[in-house]
């Protein structure tokens, strides 16, 4: 079998294993192990990690644009707060899926785990 690209697997929303398979039973719930190979989905999680990192992002290319669009036009606050709310959720729905998917496939590919504290015997309390 030939190795999947994670940032391919990501995008796609596919198996980070395979590629086949859907990682997504719903707009964001995953699947607990893939369709088309079987592998376990439950051994990583991307955490809030997406939802950091899309907010991130739509603040570098939003809010440039809501402040040119200020200067350019002059609006009254109104027209902003009737524009912008539905752009940035718009655009943040539009980002999550690929980004949760990618991050997920990141894991998977660099085989993450959650940190684990070992003690070892020559410690002391």
């Amino acid at each position: 079998m030939t190795k999947v690209s994670p940032f391919s697997a990501g995008l796609n929303c596919k198996c980070p294993e395979c590629g086949e398979g859907d990682v997504f039973q719903g707009y964001l719930k995953m699947h607990e192990e893939c369709s088309a190979c079987g592998a376990d989905f439950t051994v990583a999680d991307s955490g809030d990690g997406p939802a950091f990192f899309v907010m991130w992002i739509a603040m570098i290319v939003i809010v440039p644009i809501g402040m040119l669009f200020h200067l350019w036009v002059n609006p009254p606050i109104w027209v902003h707060l009737l524009i912008f709310p539905p752009v940035i959720t718009l655009f943040c729905l539009w980002l999550l899926r690929p980004a949760k998917s990618l991050l997920f496939a990141s894991q998977w590919a660099n085989k993450a785990e959650e940190a684990r504290f070992e003690r070892h015997a020559d410690q002391q309390d």
